[in-house]
């Protein structure tokens, strides 16, 4: 690769973080609004897990930037923090929708409507693949690690937009209070795998890719 090209590589994953960055912000504000407002527990928690990708996401920009004037294979200070402020977050984060789901099946809370979940789930759906997509053609064409590690987070979103649209689309036709608290557990259960995940790369303090099959 000559050195115009990986700059033009290195100038593209610097637009995609930012990007996630910006789309997570406005994507966590209206998840955690119709969320609250609508008494629906999965987009609620969806949408604090957008804010918790944020942190992820400064990490990530702070290790493009070094990448612009050295090569990476380790975490600095300011991403280690970044990981280890994400893993807590997560941890509180799954602690949070356990606490939620038991609480509305207490007090038998159940959605007004999940109609924002559909809306917003397939939109994240459609830019999380984008994202994803370019992430892996940016991280195979400099050679890195890194990126393609990012590239496994947005993939990770597409998941988690993957329960949240079934969760609200199931509710919305059937209107079983249990399938939302369902999909708040799926959401749970995926926060608590990503705070042990964040800790883990703390404790290796090595940028791996566990990204083998994205093509």
């Amino acid at each position: 690769m000559t050195p115009e090209e990986r700059k033009h590589w290195l100038s593209i994953s610097l637009i995609l973080c930012i990007l996630t960055i910006v789309y997570n912000l406005a994507e966590g504000l209206f998840s955690v609004y119709f969320g609250t407002a609508d008494d629906t527990l999965a987009l609620l928690g969806f949408g604090i897990d957008s804010f918790v990708e944020v942190i992820s996401g400064l990490g990530i920009l702070h290790m493009v930037l070094r990448m612009k004037t050295q090569e990476v294979s380790r975490h600095d200070l300011f991403e280690r923090q970044a990981l280890r402020v994400t893993g807590f977050a997560f941890y509180l984060l799954a602690a949070g929708l356990i606490a939620g789901i038991i609480l509305n099946l207490v007090y038998k809370i159940k959605p007004s409507t999940t109609l924002p979940g559909i809306i917003i789930a397939l939109i994240s759906l459609a830019s999380m693949y984008f994202l994803m997509h370019y992430k892996i053609r940016a991280g195979k064409a400099l050679n890195s690690a890194a990126i393609l590690s990012d590239a496994r987070c947005t993939r990770t979103c597409i998941y988690l937009s993957t329960i949240l649209l079934a969760s609200s689309a199931l509710y919305a036709w059937l209107r079983i209070p249990y399938i939302d608290l369902a999909g708040s557990l799926g959401i749970a259960w995926f926060a608590w795998s990503e705070g042990k995940e964040a800790f883990e790369k703390v404790r290796l303090n090595k940028i791996t890719c566990s990204c083998e099959d994205c093509h």
